[in-house]
């Protein structure tokens, strides 16, 4: 049986096996949040490196993971709360970061910075 604390756990797992679908509902939420984000460019390094070929496997799904558990729209706190909302986003995002910092590098920041200063519109959807 699935408790309500892991439920949201499993749910973005589920949802991390399927890397595409990742891709597609990131640039959908982050499009729609970003400038209520103060951790939107080291998110989007994360996702630079979560899908560069380079990048190890384990790696890769740590931060699929997160990913997932950020683009869910239900979560332990509802992403529409002002300033909690995403807290648990930004807890399990930094969590993930921190375990695989070393693999996330100068040149996925640079992208993430990149695509700030370009605008979130010109990316992929």
């Amino acid at each position: 049986m699935i408790s309500d604390d892991t439920a949201h756990f499993e749910r973005a797992e589920k949802l991390a096996k399927d890397p595409e679908r990742v891709r597609r509902k990131f640039w959908l939420k982050i499009k729609r949040v970003a400038g209520s984000l103060p951790f939107t460019e080291d998110l989007l390094a994360a996702y630079y490196c979560a899908f560069d070929r380079e990048t190890p496997r384990q790696v890769q799904a740590a931060l699929l993971g997160a990913i997932a558990y950020f683009v869910l729209p239900f979560d332990f706190l509802p992403d529409m709360l002002p300033v909690l909302g995403f807290a648990d986003d930004a807890a399990v995002l930094a969590t993930a970061i921190r375990m695989v910092s070393s693999h996330i590098t100068p040149e996925h920041r640079k992208a993430a910075h990149a695509a700030l200063t370009r605008g979130l519109e010109d990316q992929e959807a």
